[in-house]
């Protein structure tokens, strides 16, 4: 059980992981485990990533409701991406349980690494306005999907992170689209891996809560910063690019600590 404080920095670490969501899309697990295990003080690894789950999938559906304001939702294409990534949480959370959890978190860090740098290679590509998604491209989208989903499960995380450019190599779309569209994945993602988790008991539910709560105000400003970033070319994907790093980096520093310790 929590102390009072513990519960006061849960609803901190949602207001930066809603305001992540909103601004990125996605970002929102690379915030949200870490925050629970190492500022707020989730003592077992597998509670941090169920309850990181449950509470990144709330905070992202209110992203989703004012990026879908704004028209930056391309809805085809969310939700052929999220029904093929559902599949792949599925089965990704139940590997993820059957793991240590301090090497989760390790090789959660390693992946970001890899799709920090992805970005920054993309950062100055505009991409192609109105994609969609349609028979040509839908195999790569499913596949995209459906692997995209495997790696949320599997760490326990929205996904929001992989979801984006995962998006965008399988359709084109500009990253303000990919955001907005990610979001449904996410939603749906962190909620397949949220429900894994808690049918083990491996949910603090009044830390979701809180968590959920700091993320609503959090959301509603990033959503508005990201529509602002969206103006100057290259500025989100580096953003998040450095973002990513900065977190693997503590991440592989806390989790090899325990490892080699």
């Amino acid at each position: 059980m929590l102390d009072f404080a513990q519960y006061l920095l849960g609803a901190l670490s949602g207001s930066l992981v809603g305001f992540s969501l909103g601004l990125f899309g996605g970002g929102g697990s690379i915030l949200a485990v870490p925050l629970m295990v190492y500022m707020v003080g989730v003592p077992v690894a597998h509670v941090a990533i169920g309850t990181s789950a449950m509470a990144v999938a709330a905070n992202a559906a209110a992203s989703l409701a004012s990026h879908a304001r704004r028209g930056n939702v391309i809805w085809r294409c969310s939700l052929m991406f999220s029904v093929a990534g559902v599949a792949g949480a599925t089965l990704g959370s139940t590997l993820g349980k059957a793991l240590d959890g301090q090497k989760l978190l390790f090789l959660f860090a390693l992946v970001m690494i890899f799709v920090g740098i992805r970005m920054l290679k993309s950062r100055g590509d505009e991409g192609v306005p109105g994609a969609q998604c349609n028979r040509g491209n839908a195999p790569k989208v499913l596949t995209a999907g459906g692997m995209t989903g495997l790696f949320s499960g599997f760490f326990g995380i929205g996904g929001g992170f992989l979801i984006v450019p995962g998006l965008i190599a399988s359709t084109g779309m500009p990253i303000l689209n990919a955001i907005g569209s990610s979001l449904v994945a996410v939603t749906a993602f962190g909620l397949t891996t949220a429900a894994n988790y808690a049918f083990s008991g491996l949910v603090d539910w009044i830390l979701a809560a809180v968590f959920i709560a700091g993320g609503i105000v959090g959301s509603m400003l990033g959503s508005i910063a990201a529509h602002r970033l969206s103006t100057r070319k290259g500025a989100l994907n580096t953003a998040f690019a450095l973002l990513v790093f900065a977190v693997a980096g503590y991440m592989l520093w806390k989790s090899g600590q325990t490892l080699i310790g």
